[in-house]
């Protein structure tokens, strides 16, 4: 048996879901029922066959809707592996950190076509870095403190899953002196970054090798499965960019949030509506279980 979950980012109705159960049908994915989450925020759909057409049948039908398709035993998750920039927080680190150094449009290019997949990571990122040399080391606490905010959702995400006996891994091609306070703040249980260089109280303009990069994802989960002794279906990776591709793909269950087309195009789910308590909603956990302290 399947599970679609629609989960609404304004208001779900009653002719949504009898529209999406005409729509799966149609689809020849024969329905077996309906059921909230949560009224009016999220829905599930259950159905018997077919879960890619259901996916095809549903995405983008109910305007600022979301649909998370997934195998009814595989649901609950024990394991997440998530992205920090533009994931966990609202922002790039190295795009704020070059705005103080007078140079973000620069940098933020290079950025974006890295998380387009149209330039290799690690290249990528010791071109920037090595741009910030000479910037002071106080900047990057100033930053933390102006620029970065926990993206909505993060908080209940990891909390709910610990408090329900899961582990999240924060695994960030960004850097120690954000990821580490961001993973702490949310609540991860460990915390992967890459190390800038630092010498007399200054950037120094390079990384510490090696960098954390798509390999070191899709490794971080692979190595926890294995620890845990999880089935991969246990287990889901989010991110937005295509050094995120890797994990999200091996993971039971793999999100594109708000992501670049490449990532959007090959995740098994897509988050463009809702804030990351939506991977709680696909959980089937409604708000009432969240756990936000």
């Amino acid at each position: 048996m399947f599970i679609a979950t629609l989960i609404a980012a304004d208001r779900l109705d009653a002719g949504q879901i009898s529209e999406a159960l005409d729509r799966l049908n149609a689809a020849g994915c024969v329905t077996l029922g309906s059921g909230w989450i949560d009224a009016a925020r999220a829905a599930d759909l259950m159905f018997g066959q077919f879960p890619d057409r259901a996916r095809t049948a549903l995405e983008g039908a109910f305007g600022r809707v979301d649909v998370v398709v997934q195998g009814m035993m595989a649901r609950p998750k024990s394991l997440l592996i998530a992205d920090m920039d533009s994931t966990m927080i609202t922002v790039e680190c190295i795009d704020e950190l070059a705005d103080y150094a007078g140079i973000k449009p620069q940098i933020a290019a290079v950025t974006e076509a890295a998380m387009r997949g149209e330039m290799d990571f690690g290249e990528a990122l010791d071109a920037r870095v090595a741009l910030l040399a000479g910037l002071d080391e106080r900047v990057i606490e100033q930053c933390l403190a102006e620029r970065v905010q926990i993206m909505a959702g993060a908080v209940a995400l990891v909390r709910t899953m610990r408090a329900r006996g899961g582990r999240s891994i924060l695994v960030s091609g960004g850097f120690t002196r954000f990821a580490d306070p961001v993973g702490k703040a949310i609540g991860f249980d460990q915390v992967i970054a890459n190390r800038l260089g630092i010498a007399d109280g200054k950037l120094d303009g390079r990384v510490d090798k090696p960098i954390v990069d798509s390999a070191t994802k899709e490794a971080t989960l692979l190595a926890a499965i294995a620890a845990q002794n999880l089935p991969p279906e246990a287990t889901m990776a989010v991110g937005d960019g295509a050094n995120d591709l890797a994990m999200i793909k091996r993971a039971g269950l793999g999100y594109a949030y708000h992501a670049k087309p490449v990532v959007a195009a090959a995740a098994a789910a897509r988050i463009d509506h809702n804030d990351l308590t939506a991977l709680l909603y696909a959980q089937g956990i409604p708000a009432s279980e969240w756990v936000t302290d």
